[in-house]
């Protein structure tokens, strides 16, 4: 089994992919197959969070690619910048983890909270995504694409 117990600072090209769900890249001890087939076994820093592009690690030395694999989850879209924010609102009083994008709310599918959110007017769309929800206001940084400040550029900003 391939041990992986490091997370590269930066994005080198990788020669073997790890695909898991949120579930699975939230933990820092973790038995996994990687896309080639081979079992890989994760002692992570305590914490970690893995995300989408993410670069580990082997004690042979090789880098292995995190993908976010697709998932159920709930998306909700939206114009209306002031709806989004009440959704989010609500659904963080819940403590449910939310990905935010510019336009748009995800988290991971739950009929009760589709029904909450349909509730406040909007449309909720049961898809099959990957899924990046934001790290937290105390937990660091959020997932770090390129859309993470889209959300402050304009959206019912006058």
């Amino acid at each position: 089994m391939l041990n992986v117990s490091r997370k590269l600072p930066d994005r080198p090209p990788a020669t073997l992919q790890l695909i898991l769900p949120f579930q699975e890249r939230s933990k820092s001890r973790l038995r996994a197959t990687l896309s080639s087939g081979e079992e890989a076994g994760l002692f992570l820093e305590r914490g970690s969070v893995l995300r989408g592009g993410d670069r580990l690690l082997s004690d042979d030395g090789r880098v292995i690619e995190v993908v976010a694999a697709e998932e159920a989850v709930s998306t909700v879209r939206s114009s209306d910048a002031l709806q989004l924010a009440r959704a989010a609102y609500h659904l963080g009083n819940r403590h449910v983890a939310l990905q935010i994008g510019f336009g748009w709310l995800r988290y991971q599918q739950d009929h009760v909270l589709d029904e909450m959110v349909r509730g406040l007017g909007l449309a909720v769309e049961a898809e099959r995504a990957p899924f990046e929800p934001e790290g937290g206001a105390y937990g660091g940084h959020s997932h770090g694409h390129a859309d993470d400040h889209s959300i402050i550029r304009g959206v019912g900003m006058k």
